[in-house]
């Protein structure tokens, strides 16, 4: 009766060290192509509009739909509101104006793009972008049910990238 039991535990270990952990490191594997992939497109994506001027999504969000996740993407672009009129009272007489910046935020530019499909900025403007997973990838559920690691704000796959644009769009 114990060589039974024993013999029963060494299938169930031999089992979970041929396949369980092999299919862990795959998985593994599979979200570290996916955030470096991400990583890749979300630096290319800031800096094409750094370098054109132009805000355009569809090509971007091919991208990150191509890994198989699901994605959040927060945008946010501090767009330079030069107002030269204004006469500072501190300091210099012949200082004139000052640059002040307001945010535009994800739910702005979607409904800009919405509209006119390029969204154009100018130089001097801040371009941010941050991108975070929403579905449990298979790596963070098998991690989930042997390690027991859980929680809602877990994500796997995430990128941030941002810079000042160089150019006006025309």
């Amino acid at each position: 009766m114990g060589d039974s039991i024993i013999t029963i535990i060494a299938i169930f270990l031999a089992a979970i060290l041929m396949f369980i952990f092999p299919l862990m490191a795959l998985s593994e594997r599979s979200d570290d192509i996916s955030q470096l992939s991400v990583q890749t497109a979300t630096a290319e994506f800031v800096d094409d509009i750094r370098a054109t001027g132009k805000l355009t999504y569809e090509k971007y969000l091919s991208t990150l739909t191509a890994t198989g996740n699901s994605f959040d993407v927060e945008m946010q672009i501090q767009k330079l509101d030069e107002n030269p009129g204004v006469k500072v009272t501190q300091g210099q007489k012949d200082k004139i104006g000052e640059n002040i910046y307001y945010s535009v935020y994800t739910s702005q530019i979607m409904e800009d793009l919405q509209a006119n499909k390029v969204m154009k900025l100018k130089e001097g403007d801040i371009v941010s972008v941050t991108v975070k997973n929403t579905n449990k990838t298979i790596s963070q559920l098998l991690r989930n049910f042997f390690y027991r690691v859980s929680g809602n704000d877990t994500y796997q796959i995430s990128a941030q990238h941002g810079g000042i644009v160089m150019v006006n769009a025309n």
